[in-house]
């Protein structure tokens, strides 16, 4: 269903110019390593080139939701977003504007929508799966997150609207009980809603808390999964999560803590095991933390890490350490959100870890194996 177009003269396309719109085929180069081996670490920085994502202030964001705003405050010299209050407010005209175009198109008689929740994966557009594609490319509207890549989102259809519903660290643009209620209104209105989640919906995406609510106010939600950002950035750096005869588990880790709290890592002291892989999501403030209570509770102060900002992106970066040097490390190369974490002894099957012993360099298997052997 083609979304109706409100009568408004401030409305503007959603979609991208054609100078941001990128084609789907369009092949992405790697990121380019700068290797800095010394102490036993590693630090692969990228060219410099513009984010993939949707950043909380993106110009291109706004270029793209300009629908929702009005064309003189978008071009008022000198003004800023950075204010949420001002910015949910002027939206919020013309979100009222398209409920009402909606529901008196369909009036009624169609029923309620959908709202599809849709992984779009680490940030490599390669990496989405085909039913995302697909269900993207039908969607009336879509909110989506700030990991969202660019890329991904010129697979958008011209004539859908697209909303922004990201949140960072000390800004988030709209409540989550504010996305469950835009998800809802837009449903019961009657629109094809798909909620756009980096790496995968139901793993530290909230997806779960989306689905629930809605499930209970009746709308019909279907769950696409994407790869999540510890299998794609693994993979991305040859590791592998689980290996036989060095880690037989991998468990999945959050740094943050539901209030927002800066320690809310009281998991670490169960989750220390030299046979089970970490992988630690949205950990890069709490890392020094971390770091301390894993060594405190007893892994071992030479466990192979690695930290990995915008992985799968041409704008990847990477450090390399062992577990005891990883946070002064990572704060050295100045990684930004989002950084995954992965902790344990198969990281040294990366081909990248270099381990130094007596001015050579020892890799993979051989440093892995040797490791657990001495563990035994």
């Amino acid at each position: 269903m083609a979304l109706p177009t409100s009568s408004s003269s401030t409305l503007t396309s959603c979609s991208p110019s054609p100078s941001t719109r990128l084609p789907f085929s369009t092949p992405l180069p790697r990121f380019a390593l700068s290797a800095i081996r010394s102490s036993g670490r590693l630090v692969s920085a990228a060219a410099a080139a513009p984010s993939p994502f949707t950043e909380a202030h993106s110009a291109a964001r706004y270029q793209r939701d300009g629908w929702v705003y009005a064309a003189s405050t978008l071009s008022a010299p000198g003004h800023s977003f950075d204010d949420r209050a001002n910015e949910i407010a002027l939206q919020l005209p013309e979100l009222r504007k398209l409920l009402g175009a909606l529901r008196k198109s369909g009036g009624g008689s169609e029923g309620p929508g959908s709202v599809s929740l849709v992984g779009t994966g680490p940030g490599d557009p390669e990496l989405l799966t085909l039913k995302a594609v697909r269900a993207i490319e039908k969607a009336d509207l879509i909110l989506y997150d700030r990991l969202v890549s660019n890329d991904v989102l010129s697979l958008v259809r011209g004539d859908a609207r697209l909303l922004y519903v990201g949140k960072t660290a000390g800004y988030h643009s709209r409540t989550q009980e504010e996305i469950h209620e835009l998800l809802l209104s837009f449903a019961e209105a009657g629109a094809n809603v798909v909620r756009l989640k980096g790496g995968d919906p139901l793993v530290f995406g909230r997806g779960g808390e989306e689905m629930d609510f809605l499930q209970k106010q009746g709308i019909h939600v279907k769950v696409i999964p994407g790869i999540t950002s510890a299998s794609g950035i693994a993979a991305e750096l040859g590791i592998p999560l689980t290996h036989r005869g060095i880690a037989n588990s991998v468990r999945f880790l959050t740094g943050h803590s539901r209030n927002g709290g800066t320690d809310p890592l009281y998991v670490a002291e169960n989750a220390v095991d030299p046979e089970s892989t970490l992988v630690v999501y949205m950990g890069l403030s709490t890392l020094p933390a971390l770091a301390h209570k894993l060594i405190y509770h007893g892994l071992p102060t030479d466990t192979p890490s690695v930290a990995v900002e915008r992985g799968t992106t041409p704008q990847q970066r990477t450090v390399f350490a062992m577990l005891n040097n990883l946070p002064d490390e990572v704060k050295l190369a100045e990684l930004v959100s989002p950084t995954l974490i992965i902790i344990g002894n198969v990281v040294a099957l990366s081909p990248l870890w270099p381990q130094s012993s007596k001015g050579s360099v020892t890799f993979g298997r051989e440093y892995a194996e040797r490791r657990q052997v001495s563990s035994l």
